[in-house]
């Protein structure tokens, strides 16, 4: 099965067989969208469930939206306890990602860009939802999947169903299930603690900046408007006629511009003749978004230099300090002022985006201290975020750790390679020859078309409809497999 993202030259484990994805179906079913109303449904209602309901490894019922009155609906389309979905859509690391749907609220409806997979005898549904996940169904998934944009993916029913699987005996299935469960529990733990303790750094720096520069100054301390600190410019505007021209320069935008760091992998030029020296960024500049999401707007950054002969657009401000201010004080007023959320105070949103003019950071105030303070409590704060940035990067080392064990015991597990074989287990190829024996002589089905319900907000508000044989009331509690 070349191309398809197993290689023919590894060998199979006693008892396994290389099969298609839809070699262990009976079907996919693939559900139907409509214009929803914008908030998910309430009990009793029908509702849409949104490719977000799939992403993070478990299903997510609150990733809804509700029906709305009067249209039709074909209930064939309601997801169940123990279905097991996929994502048609999604970004590139997402579309194709599977899980397991344990207790759910009732009149939840497949969309078109969900699949229900129906697998047969031969695989076990939890086992099915770690081998969508695990890198080498991954790896097909991520190639094959079509659009040119990677916020979108899509996946086909067909190229699903190419998906190559190196299937084990049923009972194989049910121990590497019972391994993953354990192994993956223990560092799904490990990873919540990392996780748990990069929340509680990143609360430990922003109290840093309101211990350093106090909203309420000393006594020795001035407080001033940014304006009087300093002087404020907005940068160069861009035109399609400065794309070309004799003088070319390298110049920042919004994009480059982080939080006290200058991403400089993606500079773009134009042509700044005659008035580079007026954009020209020097060493001390401290430049602030002027427009971002809103809780980012003024999210702040000092130039040291590098790149070097840069000038900025207007998608950035920049502060240049006086000479009673220290540039390195001036950005931990701004990154004050930031987690504070002061500048959102002062933006206007336009089309979702939140500006802060140069009149109105200007009046934003700003705390003096006298230069030797600035010093010392520049040099504080420096030693404090050195200190959280090195526990930082160790709980980043432990998540990338993490993520790379967890591929490896998915790549194991589905090479044969993490439970032992068993000669007494049953080989996959005989009961697969049995399920297509068995279809073989059974009559083709008439096609029956499923009748749609016309969705009455009062009735459905009035009575709770009732539960299929394999439903259950949906609890606190979902069945959660680990990517």
């Amino acid at each position: 099965m070349s191309g398809t993202g197993f290689s023919e030259g590894v060998g199979l484990p006693e008892g396994w067989v290389r099969v298609r994805l839809g070699d262990v179906l009976e079907a996919i079913e693939a559900g139907k969208s409509f214009t929803c109303e914008p908030r998910p449904a309430e009990r009793g209602e029908w509702g849409i469930v949104k490719v977000s309901a799939m992403t993070y490894g478990r299903f997510d019922e609150s990733e809804n939206k509700a029906v709305p009155t009067g249209v039709a609906v074909n209930p064939a389309y309601e997801i169940s306890p123990g279905d097991v979905l996929v994502s048609r859509a999604n970004t590139r690391a997402y579309v194709g990602a599977p899980v397991l749907v344990g207790d759910c609220q009732a009149r939840l409806l497949l969309s078109d860009k969900s699949l229900r997979l129906i697998p047969n005898r031969a695989v076990d549904k939890r086992w099915l939802v770690y081998a969508l996940r695990s890198p080498q169904v991954r790896a097909y998934i991520e190639g094959k999947a079509s659009g040119t944009k990677d916020s979108m993916r899509n996946i086909s029913q067909k190229v699903l169903k190419d998906a190559p699987l190196m299937l084990p005996p049923i009972a194989e299935q049910l121990r590497i299930v019972e391994a993953l469960d354990s192994l993956l529990s223990r560092l799904d733990v490990a990873v919540s603690t990392a996780q748990r303790s990069r929340r509680r750094l990143e609360v430990l720096r922003k109290a840093i900046f309101f211990k350093l520069v106090p909203e309420e100054p000393v006594s020795d301390w001035r407080l001033v408007s940014v304006e009087e600190a300093g002087t404020v410019e907005l940068g160069r505007a861009r035109h399609p006629d400065w794309h070309e021209g004799p003088e070319m320069r390298p110049y920042l935008r919004v994009a480059n511009v982080f939080e006290d760091r200058i991403d400089a992998t993606d500079v773009m030029e134009m042509d700044f003749s005659g008035i580079f020296g007026k954009y020209k960024l020097h060493h001390g500049d401290v430049l602030l978004n002027e427009g971002q999401s809103p809780h980012l707007v003024g999210r702040p950054a000092l130039y040291r230099g590098v790149p070097e002969n840069v000038a900025f657009t207007n998608s950035l401000l920049r502060f240049q300090a006086h000479e009673d201010v220290l540039p390195e004080w001036a950005l931990m007023v701004f990154r004050r002022h930031l987690h504070a959320k002061r500048f959102m105070r002062e933006v206007r949103i336009t089309t979702n985006i939140a500006h802060l003019s140069a009149k109105r950071l200007k009046a934003v105030e700003f705390p003096i201290p006298p230069l030797p303070v600035q010093k010392q409590l520049v040099a504080r704060c420096d030693e404090l975020l050195t200190e959280i940035a090195a526990v930082d990067t160790e709980a980043e080392r432990s998540l990338r750790r993490a993520s790379a064990l967890r591929k490896a015991l998915l790549r194991n597990a589905f090479s044969g390679r993490l439970t032992p074989q068993n000669p007494d287990d049953e080989p996959a190829a005989t009961v697969l020859d049995r399920i297509r024996a068995e279809r073989a002589a059974q009559p083709k089905p008439k096609r029956t078309r499923a009748r749609e319900v016309p969705v009455a907000r009062e009735a459905a508000a009035a009575t709770t409809p009732a539960l299929k044989p394999s439903e259950t009331p949906c609890t606190s509690t979902q069945q959660e497999l680990p990517l």
